[in-house]
């Protein structure tokens, strides 16, 4: 079975599965995923380490956006 990746919605206030994810890189050369809200339709994102940016990129849970 397929993990889906989660994040915090402000919107909903909770954990929530993320749709459409996109994995970017920040000025400072972080990553961060990026997606819509399953629930609300709400941008949710999640910071993450270089290993599982790459990770979920290999996986096909992020489309990779840098």
């Amino acid at each position: 079975m397929e993990e889906k990746m989660e994040g915090r919605c402000m919107k909903c206030q909770e954990q929530k599965t993320m749709k459409d994810v996109d994995m970017t890189q920040t000025k400072r050369g972080g990553f961060m995923a990026k997606g819509k809200c399953e629930s609300c339709g709400t941008t949710v994102c999640r910071i993450c380490g270089k290993d599982n940016a790459m990770k979920m990129v290999e996986s096909g849970e992020a489309k990779k956006a840098f």
